[in-house]
Order: C-alpha cells, then sequence, then structure tokens
C-alpha cells in the first residue's frame, strides 16, 4: 500500500492491513488466541504508521505485508534515514514514547534497514494459523 501523505494513514493502513489479514484467513478468528494475535497485527501496524507520520518527512512512503504460511512480516518505508530508538520505559500514564515498546513486547522480532535514501522498519509475527492445521502423526 503506497501513501500519500499522513492525512488518514493510520486508519487506511488499518483497513489495509485488516483486508489482507481476512484473504489469508486470520479473520474472522476461529478462537481467542488468534483474535488476539490479530489485533496485536493490527495496533503494531497502527504504532510503525504513526511513528512513520511524527517523525519522517512526508510521513510514510509505503506498508507492505509478507506471509509465507508461518510467520507474518510487516515492513513501513519513510524517508528518513534516521533509525527508530527504543526509549527507556516512560510514566505509563504520560503520552507518547510507547510505540516501540508496544511493538518489542508483542513482536517476535522487529528491526531497522537503510532503503531507498529512508528507512525501512519491520517486524515479525508467528501465524496463529499453525494450531488450527490438523498434521499427521
Amino acid at each position: 500500500m503506497a501513501f500519500s501523505g499522513v492525512d488518514g494513514a493510520v486508519r487506511r493502513s488499518r483497513e489495509f492491513s485488516r483486508d489482507a489479514l481476512r484473504s489469508w484467513r486470520w479473520l474472522p478468528a476461529a478462537d481467542d488466541e488468534q483474535s488476539a494475535v490479530t489485533e496485536d497485527v493490527l495496533l503494531m501496524v497502527s504504532e510503525l504508521v504513526t511513528n512513520a507520520c511524527l517523525h519522517a518527512p512526508g510521513g510514510p512512503r509505503e506498508l507492505r505485508l509478507h506471509w509465507d504460511g508461518a510467520r507474518l512480516r510487516v515492513e513501513v518505508t519513510d524517508a528518513s534515514p534516521v533509525p527508530p530508538r527504543l526509549r527507556p520505559a516512560a510514566e505509563p500514564g504520560r503520552p507518547g514514547g510507547h510505540g516501540l515498546r508496544v511493538v518489542d513486547r508483542l513482536a517476535g522480532a522487529w528491526g531497522c534497514v537503510p532503503e531507498d535514501g529512508g528507512k525501512q522498519v519491520w517486524l515479525e509475527v508467528r501465524s496463529p494459523l499453525d494450531r488450527h492445521v490438523r498434521r499427521p502423526l
């Protein structure tokens, strides 16, 4: 999904991600665990896109989702070469500064790599569908 400015970027990214998860049969969720993982993914997408809106000139460039059946990879690109940094724990009641901490706790892995003069911030999550696939004994 390519972006054209920051207005509505978070909402559009969540809708795009929800549609992708639906097409991959993550939704509707088969149980509470699958529902929780799906909601976590949507929250983390929101956090990465919000960070790009706040800290990169022009906001996010592109949101990409890749699913290989075992893991989901979310990538958000922007024009800033400055990598995100995990801030020290802030007061829970104060706004701001919690987004990457949320991603750090919920994602299986996350990181940042240079891309086209800017950067790509990525995260990975294991598929919750593995528990629902019957495997031969």
